[in-house]
């Protein structure tokens, strides 16, 4: 089968040692899912979840049962106040947005400990110039970057920290960055760090790509909001659209009437039809999460033998699901995209190409067969066309698909003579 779909017999092999080695580390995976399952499952079985959740409401949305329901088993399974999900967040970006903008005012400063932010944020920011950024609303912003060896840098931190700070924003996954993705626990640390200086400030974890990779998740550990979407890990490849914000009653209250309007808040605000694939979505969600958790273990394990740099390595622990490998070249790049495309069920035709992708300050290329567009829990890799030529793959609704979507990339880069050495 697998030689049928285009990998020769020497990946195939290489794969198969590979993953045959990882047995111990894919049943720790496993064991993860399962109490994750177990948490979604009693949220949902607590909150009386039935079949009338599923039905659709339209125009105002009001008294949509499903909708609030679905915000309610959020809330429990993220262990907070409250929460607000829903189809009108378009995506990740607009749920970070949504956040911050609800909840600052002209005069506050936001924050972040962790060094830069991902790119899309910097133009919601004001770092790159943009027509409704924050800056353009008088919200200011600073960075403390992290130390050489990635770790916080408590003391600039203290210092950076003044009376105008009203938002702490954590970017708990690397972006296009090399650094370590922060664990739930690392997080925690900093947000006691910050609490003890500033214990009105509003820390707000961007929790994307690591829901239900551990655990806990950062509403367990001191932050006031966490931020997702749901076209990654907790739409488990089902919800179409989507983004969610949990955490303390009044924050969260803050962005429902940011989102529809003041005076009506989350009273509005229609289903349209999803609400059966966000209940369905969230509860595959931990099995989902952890097949792609597998196929990064996978790709670290197969790439770094070959010399390639991994972010995380080998062994490292994991706290997010992307998987960045250093590919040293913009060839490199090009060419293990073309082999996550090739290796998709939907347009595995299509050859992807780096072009100025509207958010980025480089060229990007983006590989994704997707059944819903942008969705990267679906097996995706992505890049800026930049120095150090690093790729981010992520996802795998299954083990068996990010298998063979990784093989496919080094079968890639094996056909365009790219590899070290040999090959």
């Amino acid at each position: 089968m697998y030689q049928s779909l285009g990998i020769d017999e020497n990946i195939f092999r290489i794969g198969e040692s590979t993953a045959a080695a990882l047995a111990d580390r894919f049943a720790e995976i496993d064991r993860t899912a399962e109490i994750c399952q177990m948490k979604v499952v009693a949220a949902m079985q607590k909150n009386r979840v039935s079949t009338e959740c599923f039905e659709s409401s339209t125009g105002y949305g009001y008294n949509d049962l499903g909708r609030d329901t679905l915000e309610a088993v959020y809330a429990d399974v993220f262990h907070t106040e409250s929460a607000l999900v829903r189809a009108q967040i378009t995506c990740g970006t607009h749920a970070l947005s949504l956040a911050m903008a609800a909840n600052l005012r002209p005069g506050d400063e936001i924050l972040s400990p962790v060094g830069k932010p991902y790119d899309t944020l910097e133009q919601v920011i004001g770092i790159v110039p943009a027509p409704g950024s924050l800056r353009e609303f008088g919200i200011t912003y600073r960075q403390v970057e992290l130390l050489p060896d990635n770790s916080f840098d408590y003391d600039g931190i203290r210092a950076a920290i003044n009376e105008h700070t009203k938002l702490i924003e954590i970017q708990r996954s690397k972006g296009y960055l090399t650094r370590p993705t922060f664990s739930v626990a690392q997080i925690g640390e900093l947000i006691s760090f910050i609490k003890g200086i500033k214990p009105d400030v509003i820390c707000m974890v961007d929790n994307c790509y690591g829901e239900f990779v551990e655990t806990i998740e950062p509403s367990d550990v001191g932050a006031d909001l966490v931020v997702g979407s749901l076209i990654k890990n907790p739409g488990g490849g089902l919800a179409p659209i989507g983004g969610y914000i949990a955490g303390k009653s009044e924050y969260v209250e803050q962005c429902a009437y940011r989102l529809t309007s003041p005076g009506l808040g989350r009273e509005v605000g229609a289903s349209l039809g999803v609400s059966r694939s966000f209940y369905q979505g969230l509860f595959l969600a931990p099995t989902v999460v952890a097949s792609a958790l597998k196929g990064a273990v996978f790709a670290a394990n197969l790439y770094e033998p070959l010399g390639f740099p991994c972010v995380p390595n080998a062994t490292e622990e994991r706290h997010d699901i992307i998987q960045a490998v250093t590919l040293g070249s913009a060839e490199r790049v090009v060419a293990f995209c073309k082999g996550i495309q090739a290796g998709s069920p939907v347009d595995s035709y299509v050859t992807p190409e780096p072009w100025a992708m509207p958010g980025y300050h480089s060229d990007v290329i983006m590989a994704a067969g997707a059944f819903y567009q942008g969705s990267s829990i679906e097996l995706s890799a992505d890049g800026p066309i930049e120095p150090p030529y690093a790729v981010y793959f992520q996802g795998g609704l299954t083990w068996a698909h990010a298998k063979f979507g990784i093989l496919m990339s080094l079968q890639k880069l094996k056909e365009a003579g790219l590899l070290p050495g040999k090959g």
